[in-house]
């Protein structure tokens, strides 16, 4: 098993843990569409209470990766999203919060 399908493995075990449920094909595409960050502690998760970062996801991931446009409704799916992960869960994996991102926002084609 490969780093990479470790990764996914890791993440799909954090889901069904949440109870969320998971394609596992969409998860590995949006995982693979990280990169690098996914083996660096601290680029790996998302942390749910820093403005910042959270501004950083919407402006990188939903705004130049996914191509939507900026409003309300970007901050709302954010808010669903991290709320859906768990306020106080310490590992909001980024692969999670954006596979979730892109599922809130059924922007599935996109991948």
């Amino acid at each position: 098993m490969s780093k990479f399908d470790e990764k996914v493995a890791l993440y799909q075990a954090a889901m069904e843990k949440l109870g969320l449920s998971c394609d596992a094909d969409l998860l590995t595409k949006v995982t693979k569409g990280l990169g690098p960050s996914i083996y660096k502690a601290d680029a790996e998760t998302v942390s749910g209470s820093d403005q910042k970062e959270l501004d950083t996801v919407k402006n990188n991931f939903l705004i130049k990766k996914l191509g939507l446009a900026d409003g309300p409704n970007l901050d709302a799916a954010i808010a669903a999203v991290i709320e859906k992960v768990g306020k106080s869960n310490r590992n909001k994996y980024r692969a999670i919060v954006y596979y979730l991102l892109v599922k809130e926002l059924g922007q599935e084609s996109k991948y």
